[in-house]
């Protein structure tokens, strides 16, 4: 198995992990953990595409990529959790619900 392969396979199990806790919790901040571990797939998936062959060099654009996609997730992260925090000052709770009695 080559190192490509592996981290193509990992990242698809970080994706699919990923997608599931974020279908599954209603917690806010689990919601924002599960989104960064799918960014964290998809960072895996462009490292395993970015090496073609075992002797060539491999290509910079996706490295670059997930350099830069790093950087936007850090700050997706942080705004995430602002809104996290402002919405749970404003209702008491960091859930979100279909609750009509919620909506006040």
């Amino acid at each position: 198995m080559s190192s490509a392969l592996f981290y193509a396979l990992v990242g698809v199990g970080l994706l699919s992990l990923g997608l599931y806790a974020l279908v599954v919790h209603e917690h806010l901040l689990r919601k924002i953990l599960a989104i960064n571990i799918m960014g964290s797939g998809v960072f895996l998936l462009l490292v395993a595409l970015a090496k073609h062959s075992a002797d060539a060099v491999p290509d910079a654009v996706p490295q670059a990529m997930v350099i830069t996609g790093i950087v936007v997730a850090v700050s997706a992260t942080a705004l995430a959790l602002v809104l996290m925090l402002r919405l749970a000052a404003a209702t008491g709770r960091a859930r979100l619900s279909d609750d009509q009695d919620a909506q006040h």
